[in-house]
């Protein structure tokens, strides 16, 4: 898929999906020659360091192409979900979490153990902008949503492939459980925003995140286009009157399977 076609189909979404903020292009860079023209590098063009959620919030909330490298970053975890550096053992042996956010030192060593990391010095940073204008080929497009759009973006991938998506939740590092699952495997990842993203990044009480490979934006748009024309796309009329009808499909299971209201 070209930018063209990308921008096209981001915008296509944004439509369709009516989301509160931009969905974003999000690319792993493998050196500073990736950093896309106009990207704003937080510590050189801003004068500030920057958690990655707050650079995801900024493309997405400000419409704004910034490239984070190393020396722009302000929280540790993305450093070492990026593989950007080796994780130290004081990291792996769970002490940013016991005894704040882990009962026990046990506790705090699994979650570490099992932290989402990209192969270390692969990249050296990350770039974001929104999907609709990026300058740059995404590895993933990401959408900050409420659980209603989210059910639709879930809808149009059982429509692609018929999948549900498996995916790895957490309380923490919202910006690498977001990203790193879909480079590392091609697949789609959902992601609650975690305390700092919620606190510092702006995320708000009725967002969750939906990641997915750039690659499928074209499918992902015309599952949705499917489901607007077949009267199951936004906005939805909700009813609570009984007995309402079904589907034709679903009357015939109903009779194969017996259910007594079937005539």
């Amino acid at each position: 898929m070209n930018l063209k076609g990308l921008r096209e189909a981001a915008g296509e979404l944004e439509t369709i999906l009516r989301p509160q903020t931009y969905p974003i292009a999000v690319k792993m860079l493998k050196s500073e020659g990736e950093i896309p023209n106009g990207a704003k590098r937080p510590l050189r063009d801003l004068g500030y360091h920057l958690s990655t959620c707050q650079v995801f919030a900024m493309a997405r909330r400000q419409g704004m192409a910034l490239a984070q490298l190393k020396e722009d970053m302000w929280c540790v975890e993305p450093v070492i979900g990026f593989g950007m550096a080796e994780a130290p053992d004081y990291f792996l042996d769970g002490n940013n979490r016991f005894p704040d956010s882990a009962s026990t030192p046990e506790a705090g060593r699994a979650w570490a153990q099992a932290f989402p990391r990209l192969p270390v010095g692969e990249y050296v940073g990350v770039a974001a902008a929104p999907a609709k204008v990026a300058e740059f080929e995404p590895d993933l497009v990401m959408i900050y949503c409420d659980p209603s759009q989210l059910t639709q973006l879930l809808s149009a991938k059982n429509w692609i492939d018929g999948l549900d998506v498996d995916c790895k939740l957490s309380g923490h590092a919202a910006c690498v459980y977001a990203v790193v699952p879909t480079v590392q495997a091609d697949k789609w990842q959902i992601t609650s925003p975690c305390g700092g993203d919620r606190a510092r990044g702006l995320a708000r009480h009725d967002e969750v995140i939906a990641s997915f490979p750039a690659t499928a934006l074209p499918d992902v748009v015309a599952g949705l286009v499917h489901a607007q024309k077949h009267g199951h796309g936004l906005p939805q009329v909700p009813t609570m009157r009984p007995e309402y009808d079904l589907p034709d499909t679903y009357v015939k299971i109903g009779q194969m399977v017996g259910m007594d209201w079937v005539k």
